[in-house]
């Protein structure tokens, strides 16, 4: 018999959700469903039973990285269950916590949030990342490219829509492990200059440089980009998947500072993840307070509508905007097979928690972009030349043409 009550609440969510969920607990209980199962919970103690009685993915995802429960199944079906048993189609999340975010992105904050993100050992992340080691949403032309190869088009379409051409100065705003610096420079013949704030990355890109043989061709430096001096010296400013760190406090003040670093007649291109909603400040289900806690200190997401809005006022023009949110889906679903193919090695490099929190944030992730609660968007934009003009072609063909 079953006596405790948040136990009969956990069974009667199970039944009445009508989803496919074993549950053991801790005392040698045990629930299976009538149709079968195709998600096993082992539940190890009556706390940890809270997130299953009364679930948000934000409360399972913390139990499974606390190793309060266990699960075992397709993470594809955990996520659908998850969604399913959760108040997860309710409106997106509107918490407190945006109204302060101003103060975990100042200067030293920033550094603390990407150092606490990015400063895993290296050999982590590249059991996951492509050969390039590009942490950013990639490119797929057909279903069937690999993620190298979806990398790869993700750069040098980058590098046509910004028309890159040899000599070009390019400004890489959080330029991670150096793989658009590198393309740009070796494919294109750009004079390539990468900033981050990741001590890790810092120290690899260096590397990399002299290994490459590309002194004075690619430089980095460990800088915030709001200590960069304002003379204007760059033809081009790449920043990609850095810009949801800068938060809706400072949208306008990012967007100047390029401006201030971007000669006129100059071009920019922003790629970074956003809102699905107009009003959203984050991710449903009390998602965002577990990104903010395990994974992204800091982050904060806000509506293309937005960013169009502040990079206009602060006097870009925008040429172009593509939505690629079918390919971060796929993109992230790359990395969680990826990291589940090695995952005795990332547990061995960076721990239990470490490797259980990636699997369920990217795996989170591929699922609501999937779902259109957050998308994410390139938008190139210019800096008008003293007359009013920018010089751009008239169609897109030098973007799409083989």
């Amino acid at each position: 018999m079953l006596h405790d009550p948040l136990a009969k609440r956990t069974v009667f969510q199970l039944e009445n959700r009508n989803v496919p969920v074993a549950v053991r607990l801790w005392n040698g209980y045990e629930y299976q469903p009538p149709a079968g199962s195709l998600v096993n919970v082992n539940v190890h103690s009556r706390r940890a039973l809270r997130a299953l009685a009364s679930p948000s993915l934000g409360s399972l995802a913390r139990a499974y990285v606390e190793q309060q429960i266990d699960l075992d199944g397709d993470i594809r079906d955990i996520l659908i269950i998850g969604e399913k048993l959760t108040d997860a189609l309710a409106d997106s999340d509107r918490t407190a916590r945006p109204i302060l975010a101003w103060v975990r992105q100042t200067r030293p904050a920033t550094r603390k949030n990407v150092s606490h993100h990015y400063d895993i050992a290296n050999d982590f992340y590249a059991l996951w990342l492509d050969r390039r080691r590009v942490y950013s949403c990639a490119y797929f032309r057909n279903a069937g490219d690999t993620l190298e190869q979806a990398q790869e088009q993700k750069l040098d379409l980058i590098c046509r829509k910004l028309m890159l051409k040899a000599g070009d100065r390019l400004l890489d705003i959080g330029c991670g492990w150096g793989g658009l610096a590198f393309w740009a420079a070796e494919r294109y013949g750009a004079l390539c200059h990468g900033i981050t704030l990741s001590q890790h990355q810092f120290e690899y890109v260096k590397e990399q440089i002299s290994a490459r043989g590309v002194e004075g061709r690619v430089s980095v430096q460990l800088i915030d980009y709001r200590e960069l001096p304002e003379t204007g010296q760059f033809d081009k400013i790449a920043s990609v998947g850095m810009f949801e760190h800068v938060g809706s406090a400072n949208l306008r003040r990012y967007f100047g500072k390029i401006m201030a670093l971007l000669k006129p007649g100059g071009l920019v291109i922003n790629h970074g993840i956003t809102a699905g909603a107009v009003d959203s400040t984050g991710v449903r289900s009390g998602v965002s307070e577990f990104i903010e806690d395990y994974v992204f200190p800091g982050g904060e997401l806000v509506h293309i509508a937005r960013v169009l809005e502040a990079a206009s006022r602060e006097g870009m023009e925008c040429v172009d905007i593509e939505s690629l949110r079918p390919h971060y889906a796929q993109t992230l679903w790359n990395w969680v097979d990826r990291l589940e193919a090695n995952a005795e090695a990332a547990r061995r490099i960076a721990g239990e928690q470490r490797f259980r929190v990636w699997r369920i944030y990217m795996a989170g992730s591929a699922h609501a972009f999937s779902r259109g609660w957050i998308s994410i968007y390139q938008m190139l934009a210019g800096k008008p030349l003293p007359d009013g003009s920018l010089p751009y072609p008239y169609t897109r063909d030098h973007i799409y043409k083989a």
